[in-house]
């Protein structure tokens, strides 16, 4: 056979035994690279590890390990490695662990130099710096950074040459120059520098860069300068002048630039031509020195975008003048048609959308990816030779010792992985020759699943497990036979012996219950349909007598379809009986929802048994059928429920019929009591209101609201709903029994709450109604005083500490929301906009909400009302009672209702402001630093704050207010900032 015949369980072909025979190459023994892999060529610089995002700081340390003057500097700074300056050396059994950024940097350096490994580790140099692995970083802002960092942990070495490093490498002078017209004052303000920061738009050169950079500015309007002399503000004129320059001229290519469009930084991918030799002295204000530069190293961004993509360094070495790609692990030499330098293919971008490259003479070059250009100044100096300090070489040696450690010991795991694959190999070649069991002989069955794992070497085999190919009688299936395979006994023996597991199945483990039932089932899928004829043409028939059995009208429908389900039911028996699924195990839950589910679906003739087990009492839902018919759907349903026409129905079900039609009426009638007896109570507008206090009474009577909605619910519908037994008085209580509301609350926030009844009517509540607290509130008023100077008590009394809870708890609740809607105004001119803006994200309608809430059906409108087990509905109340009310208790609609144009954001409460800004620019196209935004008249001005701290809570109106664009900014590139 060319592949395995799965039907046939003599079939042994094409099972994996192909790596087995033939000559094997050792290598498939083992999974092990070759560990001389990541070792370090000769004459080879050493590379280093991407720890996710750092490729940008890789760049950098390989450039500044080049730097020899600075490399021979670090290596004089002291270590404070207390053990070494006893001198007792450093301890084998003790890790080298750097104290400060100078340690880092000289131990990285030594490794760099003289590593045996290909790569090394930076993520101790990494991890001092603080930074995020997984972040990437501006490249020349963290240049910045660690060059001031380093500059001042130098500045406190007492060795002048260690001290003054970095100044004497990367330092130079430039002067702000501003001449005034008027007098001709000159005014010159001196600053250093370590780089020179280049605009690239709207050039092709580097020297037009510098051009640009030292052009002449006029200061004129509003810009005029004040002249000192003239002691009034004067047209002037302002430039850069150089000074002196560093030995290493850093040129900053501000490729990546700030969008003012999108708000967003953007890469300028445009080329840029510059030349290996650049002569400064043009640019200098003393022309009587050397500054011809020779280019050193060019970092490069590859990627279209400013926020991705990939850094890689190609740098001059300075002692053998050959220049090389550094690219995190890779180390690649640049000769003939690969010295290209500034060139790399850009990431993710299609080459039909690149720029045409501009034609570059010899000893110049152009790239539209560099973003830092290094130059030298030209020596005829011989570069330093630089030897590693003795306790650094020390740490380097034992570094080095672990790598060979570590490749003697790959390297034997990989020799006795052979040997191993070796042995296997002829152990397996012998077993699969005596593999196949021969006619007549005794044999075994074994899983073919399993086969294939023994001979996949990758996965070593488990203990044969055959549980999954048994029938319900412990026995193999039949249908398992295509998963099977018949091997001869001698093997059986051998893997039991060896890797154990089982049930064993021999000649004996063959089913012969499951043949015959499966027989049974495939002659009575083959009658199904004659029959399904038969029971319709006898149904037609009227029975006479007593000879006929009901059977559910329902059941009648549908006994075709529920024959043939459980017909294939019972046909994969299998898979259900010892729960499992081709070999894979079940869990119990979902093995025991399955059985619920079966159990919740209702068999053959079950529609007509009540709930006692017995007939029910609709005729409606059943019919007689004959004799022979019931004969013929026993044949499928031999467990159906039997009911001879002559059988009566449930007594039991008889009783509770006339019960129900009882309690109906009944429940009818004390609707129509209450209703009569609470016509107030029914109707809001006959009921008092607080804010306007009734003249004819000194005295009301308070219920919770939600005692009032589910009343009327029961008045409007008493077949549906139950009636109300109690007052449950006791949520609008604390667990104290004080009151929890204030007079002026109910008359405001909380007056959704509660309900005020009438004296009168408090009398007839009381009657009706078992009440748990009677709450009363009490008007006292002089005679012909002022209805304004009037005093209201309650009984109970208010608990303030309990009040003071619930105002702290629902003040938490505003401030620790977790999407919520707010809503944002855009005003022009301190009008509100009413106009669309730019699509919006995260936009929720109020309105749409709101409809939900009303269109739900009765008894869904709040999940968290049930019924007691005293017939009364009442609220979940926990122990907190006066916590818990305001939020389960009955829904308040305080909606801001949003008006056309307005913007609804799904916002949290530990979001912060700058995060809320960017959804605003999302929505209305204004830039996060053009957005002035308020709320109550509060201004929000600290991006870093959350929306929490700042007071904005759900259904919060911010108003948004946007600076316009004053000038046309890409006009302003030119203009010194």
């Amino acid at each position: 056979c060319r592949r395995n015949c799965r039907g046939n369980p003599n079939c042994l072909v094409g099972i994996g035994e192909h790596v087995w025979l033939g000559e094997i190459d050792e290598n498939s023994f083992h999974n092990i690279d070759d560990p001389n892999c990541e070792r370090r060529k000769k004459n080879a610089f050493v590379g280093l590890t991407n720890l996710g995002a750092t490729c940008y700081v890789n760049t950098f340390l390989q450039m500044w390990f080049l730097n020899l003057e600075l490399r021979q500097a670090l290596y004089l700074c002291p270590s404070t490695c207390s053990d070494y300056v006893a001198g007792e050396g450093i301890p084998k059994d003790k890790d080298y662990e750097p104290q400060t950024i100078c340690e880092h940097l000289q131990y990285l350096f030594a490794l760099l130099q003289n590593s045996k490994r290909r790569y090394i580790d930076p993520s101790g140099f990494v991890k001092a710096l603080g930074l995020d692995t997984g972040q990437q970083q501006d490249a020349q802002e963290f240049s910045k950074l660690f060059m001031s960092l380093l500059e001042d942990t130098l500045s406190k070495q007492k060795n002048p040459d260690v001290r003054n490093i970095v100044q004497k490498q990367f330092c130079g002078e430039y002067a702000y120059v501003t001449v005034c017209n008027q007098c001709g004052r000159e005014s010159k303000l001196v600053s250093k520098f370590y780089e020179l920061e280049l605009n690239i738009q709207g050039h092709k050169q580097l020297t037009d860069c510098i051009t640009e950079f030292l052009k002449e500015e006029k200061l004129e309007g509003d810009n005029r300068y004040f002249c000192e002399t003239c002691q009034s503000k004067q047209n002037a004129t302002r430039k850069i002048r150089l000074l002196s320059l560093p030995c290493t001229l850093n040129l900053q290519l501000m490729r990546f630039v700030f969008d003012r469009q999108t708000g967003h930084k953007k890469k300028l991918n445009t080329y840029i031509g510059f030349s290996e030799l650049l002569d400064m002295e043009p640019f200098m204000e003393q022309k009587n020195g050397i500054y011809v530069y020779e280019l050193s190293a060019v970092l490069i961004h590859r990627g279209v975008s400013a926020y991705s993509g990939h850094y890689i360094a190609h740098v001059k070495d300075p002692q053998t003048g050959e220049w090389y790609k550094f690219n995190d692990e890779d180390i690649e030499k640049m000769e003939g048609k690969k010295l290209q330098l500034g060139i790399e293919e850009d990431l993710a971008e299609p080459s039909k959308s690149q720029t045409r490259k501009p034609k570059c003479g010899k000893g110049t070059h152009c790239s539209r990816n560099a973003y830092m250009l290094v130059y030298r100044l030209q020596t005829r100096e011989k570069s330093l030779t630089i030897e590693v300090p003795a306790f650094l070489q020390e740490l380097v040696e034992r570094d080095n010792c672990k790598f060979e450690e570590w490749c003697n010991e790959m390297a034997e795991m990989r020799k006795q992985s052979v040997a191993r694959g070796k042995i296997k190999h002829e152990e397996v070649k012998e077993l699969y020759k005596r593999l196949p069991a021969e006619a007549g002989s005794p044999y075994d069955f074994i899983s073919l699943e399993w086969l294939q794992k023994w001979l996949d070497e990758s996965t070593p085999p488990k203990p044969i497990d055959n549980t999954a190919c048994l029938c319900s009688h412990g026995k193999l299936h039949p249908d398992k036979i295509s998963i099977m395979k018949r091997i001869s006994e001698y093997v059986a023996d051998f893997f039991y012996r060896r890797y154990g597991g089982g049930p064993r199945l021999n000649v004996k483990a063959l089913c012969k219950d499951c043949v015959v039932e499966r027989c049974r089932i495939l002659r009575l899928k083959n009658q199904l349909n004659e029959d399904y004829k038969t029971v319709t043409n006898l149904l037609k028939i009227t029975v006479k007598g007593n000879d006929g059995f009901w059977v559910g009208k329902a059941s009648l429908r549908s006994w075709r379809q529920l024959a043939l389900e459980q017909l294939n039911e019972q046909d994969e028996d299998t898979e259900h009986s010892n729960g499992k699924i081709n070999g894979n195990a079940q869990s119990k839950d979902e093995s025991n929802e399955e059985k619920r589910e079966e159990e919740e679906e209702l068999n053959f003739n079950e529609d007509i048994v009540c709930p006692h087990g017995d007939l029910c009492i609709s005729e409606n839902e059943r019919r007689v059928v004959s004799k022979e018919a019931w004969e013929k759907l026993k044949q499928y349903f031999p467990k159906a429920p039997e009911f001879p026409n002559n059988k009566e129905c449930c007594s039991q079900c008889k009783i509770l019929e006339r019960e129900g039609e009882e309690n109906e009426a009944l429940h009818k009638m004390m609707a129509s009591e209450q209703k009569t007896s609470l016509q107030n109570l029914f109707h809001d507008k006959c009921r008092p209101c607080l804010g306007s206090w009734p003249q004819e009474t000194d005295e009301l009577y308070i219920v919770s609201q939600f005692f009032v909605e589910e009343w009327r619910k029961f008045v409007r519908r008493p077949t549906r709903c139950s009636p109300m037994s109690s007052v449950g008085n006791s949520v609008l209580l604390c667990p104290h029994g004080g009151l929890m509301f204030t007079y002026a609350s109910m008359t405001k926030e909380d007056s959704k709450l509660i309900a005020l009844i009438w004296p009168s009517e408090w009398e007839r509540i009381q009657k009706l109604f078992v009440v748990d607290h009677v709450i009363k509130i009490t008007r006292t008023q002089a005679a012909g005083a002022d209805p304004e100077s009037a005093l209201y008590t309650s009984e109970p009394q208010l608990c303030p500490e309990c009040r003071e809870g619930l105002l702290c708890q629902q003040q938490r609740d505003l401030r620790e929301y977790t999407q919520a809607t707010i809503y944002i105004h855009k005003v022009v001119d301190n009008k509100k906009v009413m106009k669309d803006a730019a699509p919006e994200l995260n936009v929720s309608s109020s309105e749409a909400e709101e409809e939900r809430e009303e269109n739900k059906p009765e008894g869904e409108q709040d999940p968290d009302f049930n019924q007691t087990n005293g017939g009364a509905k009442r609220q979940k109340i926990s122990h907190q009672s006066y916590v818990t009310y305001q939020k389960q208790g009955i829904r308040r609609s305080t909606r801001h209702r949003k008006v056309r144009g307005e913007k609804a954001l799904l916002v949290s409460a530990n979001q912060t402001l700058k995060e809320l800004k960017i959804q605003i620019m999302h929505a209305f196209s204004v830039a996060p630093f053009d957005q002035n935004l308020s709320i109550d008249g509060k201004i929000l001005s600290d991006d870093t704050a959350t929306l929490g701290s700042l007071g904005v809570i759900p259904e919060s109106v911010i108003l948004l207010k946007a600076d316009e664009p004053i000038a046309d900014y890409a006009a302003m590139d030119d203009v010194m900032q």
